[in-house]
C-alpha cells in the first residue's frame, strides 16, 4: 500500500505552505532519510525528508499553496503497481503515516539523521564543485553536525539533492577519516577555538568554505568583519559598497509573490487596512547610554557579549511596558486584552524578507543575558537556525533601521500587537547650556500605535518614559 507524504506542519500558527522544490523528480526512487522536498511556509523554509523507501509520485506541483496536512504525494512501494489516476488511492493507515507534531515539539529543522543501511553514503575525499555564487549546498543539520565533530564541511562530497550536503556525508566523511584541512586564507594558523566575528562575516565564511580561524580580523578587538572574509577568499571579486549584491534582482525581472514575501505583503496590507495606526517620533539624549554601553562591551569582552544599542532600547521598552500595560495588549474588536508577559519581537532583516523571533520575558532578565538572547536569536534567524519556538509569544516589536543612517520611518504594527518601536541612527547633535553649545550623542526613536486601543496622549506618556529611562540607563541594570 501506498504511503503519504504530507506538507508537514511546522507550528500551531502555520496556516498555509507550498512544494518549493521536489528533490526526488516524479517516479524516481528514494530511500528512507534522503530528502524529498522543500518546505515553504510564511516564516521558515524546511528539507523534509522521506518516511519510507519505495516510489515517489508527485500530487501536486511545485508552487501549489496548501494548508498543512494537506497530501502532497505518495511512496510506492518497490515493484507496487502505480494507478494513472492518484485521486482515488487509498493510503495505508499507517500509526506514523501521519503529519508531523506542532512547532512546540518539533525540530527546527525536520531532517532526520538516515539509517546508513538504508541509504549509505560514499565516502567523502572530494570536495563537490561549487555554485558559479561560490556558495556549497547543505543542509543545516549536516552544517551543525560537522561543526560538532570538527569535520569541514567544504571538503565533504555531497549525495543530496543537486549535490547537497547531507548528514550522512558528514558521518561518512568521519567513518573514513576524512577531516579535511580547512581552506588557508592568511599565514595564521588554523587552530584553536572559533575567534570573534561578526553575523554577516559567519554566514559568508560558511557560504565560502572560510575557516575564520585562518582569517586576521580587522574590526575592533581583532573581531573578524565582512571585509576580512571577503579579503581572504581566494576567488572573492573586489566589490565596491555601493555595487548591487549578486542576487539582486535584474532589470525587467518579473519576481513571483510566494512563501515568506506573499506572507509579508498580506501582513502588512492588514495590518494597515484594519487598525488605525499612528507615529510619533522623540528625541532622546543618549550621551550616559553611550558611555554605559562602551563600559559594558569592554566589562563583558572576556564573556563574549556584546550589548547593542538595540539592545537597551528593548531593555527600556519592556520596562515601560511595566508601567504602561496597555502598550502591552490586543485589540480583539470587542475587548482589549492586557497580556500577562512581556515578550519582545526584534525585527532581523534577511534576503528573503523580515522576520521577527522572540525574545520572551523581556523584564525579568538582565540585560546581559538580553544581550546574549538577541545574539543569538539574530544569527540563528540569518544562518536559517531559528526554531519554532522562537516566534512565539510576542507582545511589541523592535525594529531597527539606524545601521542604515535612518533618523524616521513609520514601523507597521504586526498584529495583534498594538505597538512598535523604531530604533534610528545614532548621530551628534547640540545642547546648549546658557549661550554655549554642547555637542551631544542622539536618538531619535519612532513609536506606531493602534489608536483604537490607547489615544495619543497614553501613547505619548509611554514614549517619554522609555527616553527617561535611555537618558537614565543605570535604572535598565536593575
Amino acid at each position: 500500500m501506498p504511503k503519504e507524504i504530507y506538507l508537514v506542519k511546522v507550528g500551531m500558527s502555520m496556516t498555509e505552505g507550498m512544494v518549493a522544490e521536489w528533490f526526488i523528480p516524479d517516479g524516481g526512487e528514494v530511500k528512507k532519510g534522503e530528502l524529498v522536498y522543500a518546505l515553504e511556509t510564511e516564516k521558515v523554509n524546511l528539507d523534509v525528508d522521506a518516511e519510507y523507501d519505495g516510489i515517489v509520485k508527485h500530487l501536486v506541483d511545485v508552487g501549489i499553496t496548501l494548508a498543512p496536512g494537506d497530501v502532497v504525494g505518495y511512496i510506492f512501494e518497490p515493484g507496487e503497481d502505480i494507478p494513472a489516476d492518484l485521486g482515488g488511492v487509498e493510503a495505508a493507515p499507517a500509526v506514523d503515516a501521519k503529519p508531523a507534531p506542532a512547532a512546540e515539539t518539533a525540530p527546527a529543522t525536520p531532517t532526520a539523521a538516515p539509517d546508513p543501511a538504508a541509504s549509505p553514503a560514499p565516502a567523502a575525499s572530494t570536495p563537490a564543485a561549487a555554485p558559479s555564487d561560490g556558495r556549497i549546498k547543505s543542509s543545516p543539520a549536516a552544517r551543525r553536525l560537522a561543526k560538532e565533530l570538527g569535520v569541514d564541511y567544504t571538503r565533504v562530497v555531497g549525495t543530496g539533492p543537486g549535490g547537497r550536503i547531507v548528514e550522512a556525508d558528514v558521518q561518512a566523511a568521519v567513518t573514513s577519516g576524512v577531516a579535511a584541512a580547512p581552506v588557508a586564507a592568511s599565514p595564521i594558523a588554523a587552530s584553536g577555538p572559533e575567534p570573534k566575528a561578526s553575523p554577516l562575516a559567519k554566514r559568508i565564511a560558511a557560504e565560502r568554505g572560510i575557516d575564520l580561524r585562518a582569517v586576521r580580523g580587522t574590526g575592533p578587538g581583532g573581531r573578524i568583519v565582512q571585509s576580512d572574509v571577503e579579503s581572504a577568499a581566494p576567488a572573492a571579486k573586489a566589490a565596491s559598497p555601493s555595487a548591487a549584491p549578486a542576487d539582486a534582482p535584474k532589470p525587467g525581472e518579473v519576481i513571483p509573490v510566494k512563501g515568506m514575501r506573499k506572507t509579508i505583503a498580506s501582513r502588512m496590507h492588514h495590518s494597515l487596512m484594519e487598525s488605525a495606526q499612528l507615529t510619533m517620533d522623540m528625541e532622546v539624549l543618549m550621551d550616559d547610554a553611550v558611555k554605559m554601553r562602551t563600559g559594558l562591551v569592554e566589562e563583558w569582552s572576556a564573556e563574549g557579549v556584546k550589548p547593542t544599542y538595540t539592545d537597551l532600547v528593548i531593555k527600556a521598552c519592556a520596562k515601560a511596558l511595566q508601567i504602561h500595560p496597555l502598550m502591552n495588549s490586543q485589540f480583539q474588536g470587542t475587548e482589549i486584552v492586557v497580556q500577562n508577559e512581556i515578550n519582545v519581537g526584534m525585527a532581523v532583516a534577511l534576503p528573503e524578507g523580515l522576520v521577527v523571533p522572540v525574545i520572551r520575558h523581556v523584564d525579568q532578565l538582565g540585560l546581559k543575558d538580553l544581550a546574549r538572547e538577541s545574539s543569538r536569536l539574530a544569527v540563528a534567524a540569518r544562518d536559517g537556525n531559528l526554531g519554532l519556538d522562537d516566534y512565539a509569544g510576542g507582545t511589541f516589536t523592535v525594529s531597527a533601521l539606524g545601521m542604515y543612517g535612518v533618523d524616521s520611518f513609520t514601523p507597521i504594527i504586526n498584529e495583534p500587537q498594538v505597538g512598535i518601536m523604531g530604533v534610528n541612527r545614532l548621530y551628534d547633535g547640540v545642547e546648549w547650556d546658557g549661550d554655549r553649545p554642547i555637542r551631544t550623542k542622539k536618538m531619535n526613536l519612532s513609536l506606531t500605535w493602534d489608536h483604537r486601543t490607547l489615544d495619543g496622549a497614553p501613547a505619548a506618556e509611554y514614549l517619554v518614559t522609555v527616553k527617561e529611562l535611555l537618558e537614565a540607563p543605570f535604572r535598565l541594570l536593575v
